[in-house]
């Protein structure tokens, strides 16, 4: 059986979770775990993310209602990164967009690539 105490996490037990969408393969965002988030996330099927400014846990969608539910959760080669397959109600990022990625650098200029959602 897996144990999230066998991922290697860095000095503050965390470790990087990439969530992207299972169905279209968008990377959505970047976020934090700890080992008890892991679990969390494994047991309930809801992504549950560790907070550093908060200090606390967060289950993605918990007061915004944009949920994330877990389909599948891969390990790198090193296991020190995740991705997270995920089925992404609403947006993704707190900017009210699908993705925390709507930036791209172009000719040495940002370039929004999407609005918010309305």
């Amino acid at each position: 059986m897996f144990d999230p105490a066998s991922l290697r996490y860095d000095a503050n037990g965390l470790i990087p979770a990439i969530a992207q969408d299972h169905a279209t393969g968008q990377v959505l965002m970047l976020a934090w775990m700890n080992a008890e988030s892991v679990a969390r996330t494994l047991q309930t099927g809801r992504v549950t993310y560790w907070s550093r400014s908060r200090q606390s846990f967060w289950i993605k969608g918990e007061t915004s209602g944009h949920i994330q539910r877990l389909v599948d959760m891969r390990l790198d080669c090193d296991r020190d990164c995740l991705l997270l397959l995920i089925e992404q109600t609403g947006p993704a990022c707190h900017t009210n967009r699908r993705s925390c990625f709507y930036t791209a650098l172009r000719d040495g200029a940002e370039v929004e690539l999407m609005a918010p959602e309305d």
